[in-house]
């Protein structure tokens, strides 16, 4: 398979920054050119007022944002890989999704941290969300242990 478009959605975790490896390594042997992806989940803020709480917030979450994306060029401009990166708001896994929809993306490298049983049952994972409902192929990279 020729990749020429890879997605890395990241937070800025070690995980993400292991997909982000990943990721760049498929793309230093196909050519493939990087779009990293960092979504400010509004979702948990919604019934905060848009007043200067959202406000101081909001830039907390979009500093968060550029420091992982940061590791994103980082690691693309070690390895002489083209990237382009991007900042989201919303629900992370439909704004993941939507996005490689977008740039027509021909792979999606991601993290997860491979959480089991009542955690996942719990809290989810946006990871296997975006499998499902991704149109290309998606290539999780798990948390070492």
């Amino acid at each position: 398979m020729q990749y020429k478009k890879i997605l890395v959605p990241t937070d800025g975790s070690d995980v993400s920054i292991e997909a982000i490896e990943h990721a760049v390594s498929i793309a230093k042997t196909t050519g493939a050119e990087i779009y990293g992806v960092y979504v400010l989940d509004t979702t948990p803020y919604t019934e905060i007022p848009a007043d200067g709480l959202w406000s101081n917030l909001k830039e907390i979450l979009e500093e968060e944002g550029d420091n992982a994306l940061h590791l994103v060029a980082k690691a693309a401009r070690k390895y002489d890989v083209s990237f382009k990166n991007q900042v989201l708001e919303g629900n992370p896994e439909k704004e993941i999704v939507e996005f490689s929809e977008k740039i027509d993306a021909d792979l999606i490298v991601m993290g997860t941290t491979g959480k089991t049983g009542f955690d996942r049952l719990l809290l989810g994972s946006v990871a296997e969300r975006v499998l499902k409902h991704a149109k290309c192929p998606v290539l999780l990279i798990k948390q070492k242990e």
